[in-house]
Formats: C-alpha cells, sequence, structure tokens
C-alpha cells in the first residue's frame, strides 16, 4: 500500500506505508542504549554495498521496502536496490518553511517574513514547535525548512518564506525555527532542513543561473547568516541550492565542506534540492550527501563507475551514508516512527491562538496619523477591498492574503479553509459596540469611494500575490490595489490602509491615508489579531525586517546585470535555444538591504527595524563597557541604556543596538549586533543592557580577511548606536578595541 506526499518540487512520491509490527530488539542499531554513533556505524556494517547506496537518495532511504525506481520516466532504465536491512524507519519529506502544506485540519501560520516582523525568538520556537507536532501527526518527519535569504532584492518571490535582509535576524530567527522543530516535541521527532544555501536570492532562472561575487561578500553576507543559524542551533540537514555560486553548482561546489562544513561547524547531512544535482563525483566530492526525490545522479550504477574509475571513494560513500543514518538516529527517526496513518484535525486551539498572538505582533504599523486606535464612537465602518473577505472577488479573497501561492498546488501553500477574515473579525468587534460595518470588494473603486464617504472611518485593503518559481514584476499592488486606495483616501477623511503582500510595496498614495499596517501573509487567524489592533486592544509591536524602498530605482540590484542577470551577448533574456548560464552580478557587494541606504544616503520608504506604536518611548543614559580576556584576543561589550515608555498605554518596545566599524575596516553602513524585546507599561521604564561578544556567532566586530582566510577584528574605534529602528537612532557612543588575535566564533545558543 503507498501513500503520496508534496516534496519541494511538487512531485508526488510514493511511499511505502510500515511493514507489520517486527521485533527489532536484536539488532545493534536499535539498541537505544548505545551511542548514536554506535548505532549508524552498527547499520552500515550489516549492510550492502547497494543497501548503503539507498542512503544517498531521499526515495531509497525513506522507503525501505521497495526496491525499483524510474520505471515510468521515459528514456531511463529502472533503478533497482536490494530490500534495505531490516527495522528501518518510513521517512517521509515534506516541504514547508511556514507550515503543513495544502492539508486539511492543519494551522495557516503567518508567514516566515512575518515571524520575523515579531522580533520574538521565543514565539517564533512556539511556532516551530506547533509546525513540527502537526508535521509528525501528518506523518512527514523531515521538514523542508526554515529557508534563509539575504533579502538582495525585494522582487524575490519567495521572500515570504524567509527571515529578512539582516544576517543576525535571520540566523537567529531560523536557529529559533530549527531548535522549535527538532526540539519542541521529543515524541514526535522531526529533521529541520536549512535551505537554500547559498546566495539562492532570485526565482528567475533559478536553476540556470550563477550568483558572482568576491569571497569577502560571500562570507559575510550569504554564509554568515547560516553559519550563525548551525552554530546557535543543530540543524540535521542543509539543502543545497539550484543555482551556480561563481560558476559552479551550489551542490557540487567546496563551499559544502569549506563554508557549511569547516567554517560554520555543520555536521549534519548535505541533501539537494529537487533536480540541483548536475554530477556524481563532483558532488560527492564537494559533501553533498544525499539527492533528493528519485535516483538519477547517485544510482547504483553512476557509483559504481565512479567508483571503479577512482573517482569517488568507499570512505566518502560510507561517510554519506553515515551522515544521513546518524542524523535519523540521533534526532529520534529510528525510535519514534510516524503514524501509519496521517491523523486528522491536527490543528489545536492553542496552535490557533498562537497563529493569531503571531498575527498580532507581526503586524507592522508602518503610518500614523492619529486616526489609530479607531474608538468606539465610529458607528459607522467601511470595510473595502477584496482580501478583506471570505468571498472571492475574480478569485481573490481573504485566502489570497493569508499564505504565499504555490505553483506547484494552484493555490495558497498552507490550507487557509479555516481562515476568520477581516470582515468577520472586525464586524463582531463593531457590532459589540453597537456600530455598523459596510463592506465593498473595491472591484469599482468610485462605488467604493462612495461607500467610504458614507462612512466614519474606510478601511481598505491592498495585495499582491508572490511565490516559487515566479519573482514579482514590480512592488505595487495587484489587481486596481492603487487606484482602489487613492479613491478611497479621496473621498473619505479617516482611511486606514492594510497591507497584505510578502514582501515590500510602494506606496505611491502614502500621503493620502491616515495609517498603513503592513500584515504580510498573515495566516487564519488575521481577522481577530487585526481588529484587536485596529481598536487598541493589543498595541502594534511588530518591526520591519526588511527596508521598504520607495522605488525599485533605489533598491541595490538596480542594473540588468545585477538583477536578473544577463548572457553572453548582453541581455536579459535567454537567446533561443540557448543553454547558457545566466550571469548575475553580485557588484553591489557588502552593500545589501539597509546597509546600501545608509552608506548610498538613500531614504527608504521605510527603514529597517521600523514601526510604530500606539504609546510613546525614550531612550537615555548610554553606557558601554568593554571586558577583555586575559589574552587580549576576545572582547565582550556591555550596552546598558533605560527605556522608558512614556505614553497612557502599555506597549513593547524592540531596541536595536548597532555597530559603525572603524575606518580601516572598510565596511558600510551599520550592522545590526543586538536586539531585545521588552514590555513596559504605561510610564514604566527599565535598564536594558545588550551583550556584543566578539566570540558570537554573528561575528559583531570582525570582517573576512580575504588574503588571511578568516575572521579579523579591525582594530580602532567603533561608533555604538541604540534605537528603535535602523534611522532612528536616539543614543551613541564610541569603543576602542584592538584585539591581538582573530576572534573564534562559539557554538551553543547565546
Amino acid at each position: 500500500m503507498t501513500g503520496a506526499v508534496i516534496l519541494s518540487s511538487g512531485v508526488l512520491a510514493a511511499t511505502a506505508m510500515p511493514a507489520a509490527a517486527e521485533d527489532c530488539s536484536a539488532y545493534p542499531w536499535m539498541d537505544t542504549s548505545a551511542s548514536s554513533e554506535e548505532r549508524a556505524n552498527a547499520l552500515l556494517d550489516a549492510s550492502s554495498q547497494h543497501q548503503m547506496y539507498r542512503w544517498l537518495v531521499e526515495q531509497p532511504a525513506n522507503t525501505p521496502t521497495r526496491t525499483t525506481w524510474n520505471p515510468g520516466f521515459a528514456g531511463e532504465d529502472p533503478v533497482v536496490y536490494p530490500v534495505q536491512v531490516p527495522c528501518t524507519p518510513v521517512v517521509i519529506y515534506a516541504n514547508g518553511p511556514d507550515g503543513v502544506y495544502g492539508k486539511a485540519g492543519t494551522t495557516a501560520w503567518p508567514g516566515p517574513i512575518a515571524v520575523a516582523s515579531t522580533w520574538n525568538l521565543e514565539l517564533g520556537e512556539q511556532k516551530a514547535a506547533a509546525h513540527g507536532s502537526e508535521s509528525f501527526d501528518s506523518r512527514s518527519a523531515v521538514v523542508l525548512g526554515p529557508g534563509i535569504a539575504s533579502g538582495r532584492t525585494p522582487l524575490s518571490g519567495r521572500t515570504s518564506e524567509y527571515f529578512g535582509e539582516d544576517p543576525l535576524l535571520s540566523g537567529l530567527m531560523a536557529a529559533a525555527n530549527v531548535e522549535g522543530l527538532e526540539q519542541g516535541n521529543p515524541d514526535k521527532p522531526v529533521v529541520a532542513n536549512l535551505k537554500h544555501y547559498v546566495a539562492n536570492e532570485q526565482e528567475v532562472d533559478r536553476t540556470t543561473s550563477s550568483s558572482n561575487m568576491d569571497e569577502r561578500t560571500l562570507r559575510q553576507v550569504y554564509d554568515l547568516p547560516y553559519e550563525i543559524a548551525v552554530k546557535e542551533s543543530d540543524p540535521g540537514s542543509v539543502m543545497c541550492s539550484y543555482n551556480q555560486v561563481n560558476g559552479v553548482y551550489a551542490c557540487e561546489n567546496p563551499i559544502l565542506t569549506t563554508s557549511l562544513g569547516e567554517q560554520a561547524g555543520f555536521d549534519g547531512y548535505v541533501m539537494s534540492d529537487f533536480g540541483s544535482v548536475h554530477s556524481t563525483a563532483a558532488s560527492l566530492d564537494a559533501g553533498l550527501d544525499q539527492e533528493l526525490n528519485r535516483p538519477i545522479w547517485y544510482t547504483p550504477a553512476r557509483l559504481d563507475a565512479a567508483l571503479a574509475a577512482g573517482e569517488i571513494t568507499q570512505e566518502q560513500i560510507r561517510q554519506s551514508a553515515f551522515d544521513v543514518v546518524h542524523t535519523y538516529i540521533e534526532k529520534g527517526l529510528f525510535d519514534h516512527p510516524v503514524p501509519a496513518t496521517a491523523i486528522p484535525g491536527v490543528s489545536t486551539a492553542e496552535h490557533k491562538q498562537l497563529a493569531r498572538e503571531i498575527a498580532e505582533q507581526s503586524t507592522v504599523l508602518l503610518k500614523n496619523d492619529g486616526v489609530l486606535p479607531l474608538a468606539d464612537d465610529a458607528p459607522t465602518v467601511a470595510v473595502i477591498g477584496q482580501t478583506a473577505s471570505k468571498t472571492a472577488t475574480s478569485g481573490v479573497s481573504a485566502k489570497t492574503g493569508c499564505a504565499w501561492y504555490l505553483v506547484f498546488i494552484r493555490g495558497t501553500a498552507l490550507n487557509c479553509d479555516a481562515i476568520v477574515d477581516p470582515l468577520t473579525g472586525i464586524t463582531e468587534r463593531v457590532e459589540e459596540a453597537g456600530g455598523e460595518v459596510v463592506y465593498d470588494n473595491g472591484a469599482d473603486p468610485a462605488q467604493a469611494a462612495a461607500v467610504a464617504a458614507a462612512a466614519d472611518v474606510a478601511i481598505v485593503f491592498g495585495h499582491y500575490t508572490m511565490g516559487e518559481t515566479t519573482d514579482l514584476a514590480d512592488l505595487r499592488l495587484d489587481a486596481n490595489g492603487d487606484a482602489l486606495i487613492e479613491a478611497v483616501a479621496a473621498a473619505s477623511d479617516r482611511t486606514v490602509a492594510v497591507i497584505n503582500a510578502g514582501s515590500a510595496v510602494e506606496m505611491p498614495w502614502i500621503d493620502d491615508v491616515d495609517a498603513v499596517l503592513h500584515a504580510w501573509h498573515s495566516g487564519e487567524q488575521f481577522g481577530p489579531a487585526l481588529a484587536g489592533l485596529l481598536w487598541g486592544d493589543v498595541n502594534p509591536s511588530g518591526k520591519l525586517p526588511m527596508t521598504f524602498p520607495k522605488s525599485l530605482a533605489d533598491t541595490p540590484t538596480n542594473t540588468p546585470e545585477q538583477y536578473p542577470g544577463v548572457f553572453s551577448d548582453g541581455s536579459t533574456t535567454r537567446p533561443a535555444g540557448s543553454d547558457e548560464i545566466r550571469q548575475v552580478e553580485y557588484s553591489e557587494g557588502l552593500q545589501v538591504g539597509y546597509k546600501w541606504y545608509d552608506e548610498q544616503g538613500i531614504d527608504p520608504l521605510f527603514e529597517f527595524g521600523h514601526g510604530l506604536s500606539y504609546t510613546e518611548f525614550a531612550y537615555s543614559d548610554l553606557k558601554v563597557k568593554v571586558d577583555r580576556d586575559r589574552t587580549g584576543a576576545s572582547a565582550v561589550a556591555r550596552v546598558a541604556f533605560t527605556v522608558a515608555n512614556t505614553g497612557d498605554r502599555d506597549g513593547v518596545e524592540i531596541p536595536q543596538v548597532y555597530l559603525a566599524l572603524p575606518d580601516a575596516a572598510d565596511e558600510p553602513g551599520r550592522r545590526l549586533v543586538a536586539f531585545d524585546r521588552i514590555e513596559l507599561a504605561a510610564g514604566e521604564s527599565t535598564r536594558v543592557e545588550l551583550v556584543v561578544d566578539s566570540s558570537s556567532s554573528n561575528r559583531p566586530f570582525s570582517v573576512w580577511d580575504v588574503d588571511a582566510d578568516r575572521w579579523v577584528t579591525p582594530k580602532g574605534r567603533y561608533e555604538v548606536s541604540v534605537g528603535s529602528s535602523s534611522r532612528d537612532l536616539h543614543l551613541a557612543d564610541t569603543l576602542q578595541l584592538n584585539l591581538e588575535a582573530p576572534a573564534a566564533a562559539a557554538n551553543g545558543r547565546g
């Protein structure tokens, strides 16, 4: 009997159901008193050569009794393996950096970019634990997620899957996600898969493009968030990406061993993305342990041939098999098999409450001219726009804003059938206070304007869709979104714009509206969450994890060579019949995200870290103290300051510490080196101390020295700035560092 699961490629993969219960106590790899290393080695010692090969491809590794693959693929001979050794688990891989995909009865969570907007690592870990529980109960023990990218362009179609543009925030958020997935449910073990390594920053020709950059940029911008995530958690697996890096495919690139293994300290197994393998020997040499989906390049025939030719060694084969088996055992997959059949209705009341809390904390108040929070004395509220209602208009509804679009299932990636739409949430809130809600779908801006003019306040919704395989063409709202908001704002004395989009949005109407809430892909509980935010039952606390530009011309990737990349004839369009690799030049170097805007002196629409509140916060009394160890090789800066809630509402502030390096470092702008999330009652103040440690995983004082092939800490004066965003910096001080040796990053969470 077989089941099926949607993989990252969208391909339906057959999966064997468990055989009848078997006494496994006699097999040494099932001896729980032995170490995971001993158990893995015992299994491999008992394996034939081709049984060992099974671990090098996802489907043979995870369906132990099935022997034949690929009979239905034109031009391919069947690939045959022996049955696996006894007592190895059925394991199902499922895509899902944001939740369980496409399955009824699961929770539709706000997207990862929304989770990053909470700047709440504990909340992110709680969400991942709940996601892991639902995944396991749905029979998936390997989650292809979380994802990391560096936000090189806001046009990237998968921005909603990632955690923004900053290495520290992205790395820590990914680590929290890994911890929640892998440690949150000891009896429901799940292996996290950190992806897509590395420099996978666009969907345009993602399988046939080369991300070209200097080594310092690779290490500091694109490697660093992975290094932080690996060192602050312990992901069982990492996925190499489709693209080339400096002319070499990521899945056969030596950086899998040098950057990811030796530098970051990753010791799990590396799997490919589906179809991202292009070789046998070169991929195994680089450190690729497992080919995703079916056997193509890691077939027994190809491995046997490469071994006979001396292109690979038996030690390499065993090491790759060991990496997979050891991870499965260490993470608990051998000892806690998934249910024989999927458990229905795994979304609990607690999960739904958590989804609402994330929606509340992630929604960013971008602008407020005093209209928010709304008072109960507004008897008539106009709700306008397609994404406000569960009832679809031209195929668009609240479900469209719930989750990002997945082309393989031709709809939202998460099952949003349980959504509580904004219209419902707002109507319940208004009617409780004795008011009335009038709804218009916004298809006709003139009609919507008339509805808005007759109401006391207008709440108008805008959106755009985005997803895998396709980048955004621009940062403007879909359908008539911009025209609709402009028409409503012109007709209403009080207009609130609510945006559902997984990336930045250009806002030509920004001066005409009174308030803007950016809600990302907001999940199934957005309706009640939004109502609470609008009426001040919840004080907004979200902060942007990415910069919103005024226009695409302001972004770092504003030439064809930088994005989408060009071909040998200089064109951005692939020559007819050509299989040429698109060359994408990362010539902006280190100037990615807010560092670009700071260095170039460009004012963004809204800066990284920006987010308003219904109260006010004051910063004062900055003190910076530096402690050095006895060797003079490392230092810890203790950045202490006072934050006061000077308003009349309780609220949450996210103080951020930025560091400008000495001129000799040749480093653009400032870098985020620490942040906190603090709750303050009206009138309350607190003393905050944030630690900036030279040996921590984010290398706060260091730069990559290409000649020395190591991280080094420039000597000189560092400027410390503290505030509520990358541009709203209230306090500043300096510190002097003259360390004698490069800082070595520490393992473990900190």
